[in-house]
């Protein structure tokens, strides 16, 4: 066994203990989760014949429950949250309706970022799309333009919820398994007919002004969070041949730590490296494993105000090992 192979199996034993799901714990997350969703979307309602503000100050807080709703969501998909896959694949579709998600669809994605992230050879699938500084020079100049308007923090925040969560998921890979296709339909179907009824019950601009904030701001926030938690300045990326699974955990993700509400909000996601190493730790056990096991807590560290930084990181600088901006290459 090579000494990577040890290190693997050392802390996978070490964070074996965390990845048993606990139904109290995970009935407890699904109480204070989603009844405060639902409470503060109809409190939206109510308040739009007092003053939009309050509504806009509801829609804030409802869209963190929804980030709090795609977590178990997400946990549902790694098969973390209960114990039972028939559970986690019921109450997956169900929390991906409201999130806009269709869980085999998304299942099957991430699934692969979590077994291709960090490696140069395999980007593509459920990634932040990123070029190394010799791509980018190599590309030709509308490569360049679209790959710049990608990575444009307008573009990316703004319009990526638009397009990544209500186009993008609507549609099946081709090859997609049946299963993933009968989901996917599934799931349109449910989120047709739930806006529909909305729409229906309390009028279409009702609706939008509610559910509109909602969805931008939980999109450009959970966006946010996957994108920082990857994109750092001295992240890891390696080629294939080089790529090592640990290394990708806990070198090429964060630990973003964030005030305890906003870490709560976020189901502890910030403890991205302990995730990436160990899937099947649920969001309620990331934090005691981060804390249990000595070596994850050298995984780098980023705060709001350092995490801002990551703005400027455009390119991979395979050379340097270091993330850098568009200024600071010259094209030939």
């Amino acid at each position: 066994m090579s000494s990577s192979d040890h290190t693997h199996a050392s802390l996978r034993k070490n964070v074996a203990p965390y990845e048993k799901s606990n139904l109290k714990s995970s009935i407890g997350q699904l109480l204070n989760t989603l009844p405060p969703f639902f409470l503060l979307w109809i409190a939206a309602y109510l308040s739009l014949s007092v003053s939009y503000w309050l509504t806009l100050g509801c829609c804030i807080l409802a869209s963190g429950f929804l980030i709090r709703i795609f977590i178990v969501f997400h946990d549902c998909c790694h098969q973390s949250f209960f114990k039972n896959k028939l559970a986690n694949e019921i109450l997956g579709t169900i929390t991906g309706i409201l999130t806009v998600f269709p869980y085999h669809q998304w299942k099957h994605s991430h699934s692969l970022h979590h077994a291709t992230s960090s490696n140069l050879n395999k980007r593509g699938v459920g990634d932040i799309w990123m070029l190394t500084v010799d791509e980018y020079k190599a590309s030709s100049f509308w490569h360049r333009l679209g790959y710049r308007l990608y990575r444009n923090p307008i573009v990316m925040f703004g319009i990526g919820p638009i397009f990544t969560f209500l186009i993008q998921s609507r549609f099946n890979v081709k090859g997609a398994k049946r299963s993933e296709r009968i989901n996917t339909w599934i799931t349109n179907f449910a989120i047709v007919a739930l806006y529909g009824f909305l729409c229906w019950a309390i009028g279409w601009q009702a609706f939008l002004l509610i559910q509109g904030p909602i969805f931008w701001i939980s999109g450009s926030l959970g966006i946010w969070l996957f994108y920082v938690q990857h994109q750092f300045e001295d992240s890891y990326f390696e080629d294939e041949k080089e790529w090592n699974y640990v290394k990708a955990a806990i070198d090429g993700s964060s630990y973003y730590k964030l005030p305890k509400v906003l870490q709560w909000i976020t189901g502890n996601i910030g403890f991205h490296h302990v995730h990436h190493l160990s899937p099947r730790v649920p969001n309620y056990n990331l934090e005691q494993a981060h804390n249990a096991v000595p070596p994850l807590q050298q995984a780098t560290t980023i705060t709001i105000p350092t995490s801002l930084k990551a703005l400027g990181y455009k390119l991979w600088d395979a050379e340097n090992r270091t993330f850098v901006g568009f200024k600071e290459i010259k094209l030939k």
